[in-house]
């Protein structure tokens, strides 16, 4: 048992002011906050984040933040069954649920029925070691001959997505496509989602605000903590924005205003990844923000959100 649907939604990118607004919509709702966002799962990467505060989680409690060590390994799968798990202890306390994030991949995994294939690293690697000892053509014709439909999506020369192709039909004996049908449903009566759109030049003055800021809360001690408890591979993984940037300058190889504007520049790329993430999904319906992000059009956003 989960709470009944349609479940709200608040989406949009980065900096955009969905926190913010998520805690007034919430209010408004007498719901509870599912993050749907892949970076604030890890426990001590509270400032590069933006993630909500204690104070801000007080006032509405919030589900699927702090549940993995910095340094570990999360995958989506393991998001989706801790998300349903949270969803199905709001309905038995009868709390509706309003879903708030900038993971198009998260809110997917949450509202549809989608089926993650598992993962394999022994295979994976000896995947790896056939495409470097044979080349990755040699590889990839051995995809196509497979499963042609997966093949006829991934660029030859893209070893990742052909040996992870080849890793799932290896461990589960199903072609990777097959997974591939439930991602282009989307089911109306599953959420109602409000998306935040913004001027482009409003929205990148919020990312240089908000990496600005980051200084001043101190994210520089935070990743030196994280490194003190050993956080960092994942820190510098391309997805940790902010966080390798720092690592770098802490390391002597970038200053920290060419740090903060490497992370400014990663973070716009990742608002116009998101937004376009976004977009596909027909059940989304837009609604323009001024300066003030999401913020400033709480109002119509609740409206939609509760009423449709």
């Amino acid at each position: 048992m989960e709470p009944p649907r349609p479940w709200p939604a608040l989406v949009g990118p980065t900096a955009s002011g969905k926190t913010e607004a998520g805690l007034a919509i919430a209010g408004r709702l007498q719901a509870e906050i599912l993050s749907v966002d892949s970076m604030l799962v890890y426990r001590g990467m509270d400032v590069g984040t933006a993630k909500p505060t204690a104070e801000e989680r007080a006032r509405v409690p919030h589900h699927l933040l702090d549940v993995a060590d910095a340094g570990e390994s999360f995958s989506v799968s393991a998001y989706q069954r801790l998300a349903h798990e949270a969803l199905r202890d709001m309905a038995q306390r009868g709390v509706p649920v309003l879903l708030v994030g900038g993971s198009g991949l998260y809110l997917r995994a949450v509202v549809d029925t989608l089926e993650f294939p598992p993962t394999d690293p022994v295979t994976r690697l000896e995947l790896e070691l056939e495409a470097e000892a044979m080349g990755p053509d040699r590889l990839y014709e051995r995809l196509r001959a497979f499963d042609p439909d997966a093949a006829a999506k991934i660029e030859p020369a893209n070893v990742r997505r052909t040996v992870r192709a080849l890793e799932v039909a290896a461990v589960t004996g199903r072609p990777f496509s097959s997974y591939a049908a439930d991602w282009e449903r989307y089911e109306p009566a599953a959420v109602r989602a409000a998306g935040v759109d913004m001027d482009p030049d409003a929205l990148r003055s919020r990312i240089d605000a908000r990496v600005q800021t980051m200084v001043e809360h101190g994210l520089l001690d935070e990743v030196r903590e994280l490194l003190a408890n050993g956080a960092g591979p994942s820190l510098t993984s391309a997805q940790a924005i902010g966080y390798a940037e720092v690592i770098e300058h802490l390391a002597g190889r970038l200053s920290l205003d060419e740090a903060f504007a490497r992370t400014a520049k990663r973070t716009r790329a990742l608002a116009r990844r998101q937004l376009a993430w976004f977009r596909r999904d027909p059940r989304i319906r837009w609604f323009r923000a001024g300066a003030d992000g999401a913020a400033g059009i709480v109002d119509e956003l609740t409206g939609y959100l509760r009423d449709g």
